[in-house]
């Protein structure tokens, strides 16, 4: 069953078209790489699959519902989550208040000057267990501001995961970390996301290779492959796509 459909999804800036009919299929479950060439139109199909952008043409369904156009905090509700090539913490707040935002968010809580959070223990409970599986327990009060690169991301996938998705895109998740980073931001990802669907937009082809389930390949606004990691390392358009490029290399190991 696939828990996400895009249909002949089209976008443009103008005029400048940048999405080409995408058909994109995630079934349930699965870890899911969206790669491609710099300009190929993987963050604006993020954008137009979770609300920031309304496609030109083309349709998006969301467990066999139509969503197009849904604005994001509609599509949270429904059990989607999304985190940005850029952090895009609330720097000013804490970790634990970035956490816990979300979870509130989760259980449909507004946050008011008539509502206690600091009262509501099984929030605060949850908001810990959180902290803890990311390894972030100890800097749950310094601000999100002051928090490493690393652990900045890993505060950022911890609160798309906070809400307790069924389906989570992640955007360049891995992007500007160190290689030790890099590994605990995988092996985090892996902790997080047990039995639920992912899809990720991601250079490192090393860690596309060693997460994703099947690949699909972007370029220039369309889709030129998708299939399991060896099938798209063995196909040749996908790596004429990529002639040239350093990435090219990952393909040949």
């Amino acid at each position: 069953m696939n828990i996400l459909e895009t249909k002949e999804l089209q976008h443009s800036f103008g005029q400048l078209k940048v999405l080409f009919g995408v058909n994109l299929q995630i079934a349930e479950g699965e870890r899911h790489a969206v790669i491609g060439p710099n300009g190929a139109g993987k963050t604006t199909l993020f954008n137009t699959i979770t609300g920031t952008y309304v496609p030109t043409a083309g349709r998006v369904f969301f467990k066999g519902k139509d969503i197009t156009g849904f604005p994001p905090h509609k599509l949270v509700r429904l059990g989607m989550g999304r985190s940005f090539q850029i952090t895009s913490t609330f720097k000013n707040l804490t970790a634990f208040q970035n956490i816990r935002l979300a979870i509130l968010s989760k259980n449909g809580i507004r946050f008011n000057i008539f509502n206690r959070v600091d009262k509501m223990h099984k929030i605060t409970e949850e908001t810990h267990e959180m902290l803890k599986r990311v390894n972030l327990y100890d800097d749950r009060d310094k601000p999100a501001s002051a928090l490493s690169y690393g652990k900045s991301r890993a505060l950022e996938i911890c609160t798309a995961m906070a809400t307790d998705p069924d389906l989570v895109l992640l955007d360049e998740f891995a992007a500007g970390m160190s290689r030790p980073e890099m590994l605990a931001a995988v092996a985090l990802l892996r902790n997080l996301t047990e039995g639920k669907t992912v899809v990720i937009i991601e250079h490192d082809m090393d860690v596309v290779f060693s997460l994703a389930d099947r690949i699909t390949v972007l370029h220039y606004g369309k889709i030129l492959a998708t299939g399991k990691p060896e099938e798209i390392r063995q196909n040749k358009d996908v790596k004429t796509a990529y002639l040239g490029n350093q990435v090219l290399k990952a393909f040949q190991r």
